[in-house]
């Protein structure tokens, strides 16, 4: 689903015109960028939390070449699945 049809989706379930649930959406998208910048986090009971999650330095090899690199620590977002959408994403796979 792409940025678009997402705020479509959103528009029809809450009955929205598109222009409203585009300004909503980007709303929680910044603002979710923002808190997670600040290195706090943001957690939605029953959907999940999002936040960043530190990785640590590792030596890769390159393809190429096949020289060792080494890569740096580093934080990158993350998200973690709540109880609810796990069993909800659970029950389609049972139904394969």
């Amino acid at each position: 689903m792409t940025k678009s049809e997402l705020v479509s989706a959103i528009a029809e379930k809450a009955g929205l015109r598109k222009k409203d649930a585009e300004a909503a959406l980007n709303a929680f998208l910044e603002v979710v960028t923002e808190t997670l910048k600040k290195g706090d986090k943001v957690e939605i009971r029953g959907f999940g939390t999002f936040l960043m999650k530190e990785r640590a330095a590792r030596v890769a090899r390159n393809p190429k070449t096949g020289k060792e690199v080494k890569v740096p620590p580093k934080v990158v977002p993350d998200f973690k699945p709540g109880k609810d959408l796990k069993e909800a994403t659970e029950k389609i796979l049972k139904k394969r």
